[in-house]
This record gives structure tokens, sequence and C-alpha cells, in this order.
């Protein structure tokens, strides 16, 4: 049997189309093959890329933590050293408010009121000339012993009568200056005079700040706050390292300067 021309035509069309089709297939495959190697690739770079990043990481914060634990050693260590010095400070501190206590109980103590009546019969005479007679430190302890007695009036003649002996003696700012106390408790203004009269003569002897500070306690006695301000701020001034100037400095804190 003898199949047509038009039959024969329409086979080889069909079997044409259909290799075409299978062509177009195989290509779009490899294509899809070509395209998910690709992707497959590129996640491969980035999860590597993800895996160094995380590996920074750790290192970054395994660095970080051992900064970490350094820093509380080190914080501790400091901590420590600011408590002990805290301590230190507030030893100090303690120390130095007893020693301010224990200065104004020294220089601002009342004179002593006297234990039994003013007598003149321990005054201190001068040496007759050419004869013997109590010399200048006797005469000066004798004062002092009367002084300490309560015996102030009798204590302030042996103290001028050892001034006037003695002007230029070692102790006489001493003396001049227990003559100032003598008078401190009844007679204030002669007290003043006497005060003024120690730091102007004896500028360079150890009763100069004592002096000066008498005054400025006495100017703030009687409300005279500048010139306690004045006083205070001479005795800082002049003499920066005396007892009297550590006073002086809380004095002038609480007057506001």
């Amino acid at each position: 049997m003898r199949r047509s021309p038009l039959v024969l035509g329409l086979a080889l069309v069909a079997g044409c189309a259909l290799k075409g089709d299978v062509r177009k297939v195989e290509l779009q495959v490899q294509g899809t093959r070509a395209e998910v190697a690709r992707l497959d690739s590129a996640r491969h770079a980035d999860r590597d890329s993800l895996l160094a990043v995380l590996g920074a990481l750790e290192q970054a914060l395994a660095a970080q933590q051992v900064l970490l634990t350094q820093l509380r050693g080190d914080f501790r260590t400091e901590l420590q050293a600011v408590r002990v010095e805290l301590a230190t400070i507030q030893e100090l501190t303690g120390q130095s408010q007893q020693r301010l206590s224990e200065l104004r109980r020294r220089f601002e103590e009342p004179v002593p009121a006297p234990a039994v009546p003013v007598d003149s019969g321990g005054l201190v005479a001068a040496p007759a000339p050419g004869g013997p007679g109590p010399g200048p430190g006797q005469m000066y302890e004798m004062s002092l012993q009367q002084y300490r007695r309560g015996s102030l009036s009798t204590a302030r003649l042996g103290f001028q009568e050892f001034l006037r002996a003695y002007p230029q003696h070692e102790r006489a700012p001493d003396a001049l200056f227990y003559v100032g106390e003598t008078f401190a408790r009844d007679d204030p203004d002669s007290a003043v005079a006497v005060y003024e009269s120690v730091a102007r003569r004896f500028p360079r002897s150890v009763r100069a700040p004592s002096a000066l500070y008498k005054l400025g306690l006495m100017a703030e006695q009687r409300g005279d706050r500048a010139a306690a301000r004045g006083y205070f701020s001479r005795v800082i001034a002049g003499y920066p390292r005396s007892d009297e100037a550590a006073l002086a400095r809380d004095k002038l804190q609480r007057l506001g300067q």
C-alpha cells in the first residue's frame, strides 16, 4: 500500500516539530541547572561570608570578655584603693577636728579666776643694784606660777617688772603676752592694747600669731566681724604654718569670709 505524498509530508513536519521541542526542553533544563548551580554557588559564598563574619564576631566577643574581666579586676583594685584612701582621709579629718578642738581649748579657754585673794606677797622684785637677786629665768617662772595659781594682778606685776629689767630677753614676748592674758577677763581694752604690742614689737616670735588670734576672738566677741576677719587673715598671711593659722582658717569659714 503506497502512502500519499501529503501524509508523508505531515509525518516529516511532525517529527521535526517534536525534535525542536525536545531541544528547547533540553536547553531549558541546562539553563535551569546552570541557574541552580549559580544560586548554590552564591549560597555557598554567602554562607562562607556569614561564617567569616560570625567568626570575627566571636573573636571580638572573646577579646571584649578578656578586656571586661581585666577591667573588673582593675576596678576592684581601684575601688579598694579608693576605700583605703577614703578611710585615711576620714581618719585624718577626725584627727584634724580633734586637733582643732584641742587648739581651741588651748587658745580660747577663759583666763582662770583667782583661787585665792590677790596679794602682793608673791610679787617678784627686781634685782637690787649691785646686790643678789633672782635672775631673768627665775623672775619669769615665779610670775608664771602666780598666773597659773590665778593671782593675775601679782603675775601681771611680775611680768611687767621682768619686761622693765630684761626688755630684750628671749622670754620677753611670752611675758608681754601673759600681761595681755591677765587683762583679758576683766579689762578687754587693755588686753587688746597689749596683744597689739606683742604683734608689733615681736612679729617673729611664736607669740605674735597667738596675739593676733586672740585679737580676732575678742573682735568676734564684741560683734565686730570685719575686724575679726582682718585679724584672722593676718594670722594666715603672716604665719601660715602656725597652729593659730589652722584655727583662723576655721574661723573665717564660720564667719563666711
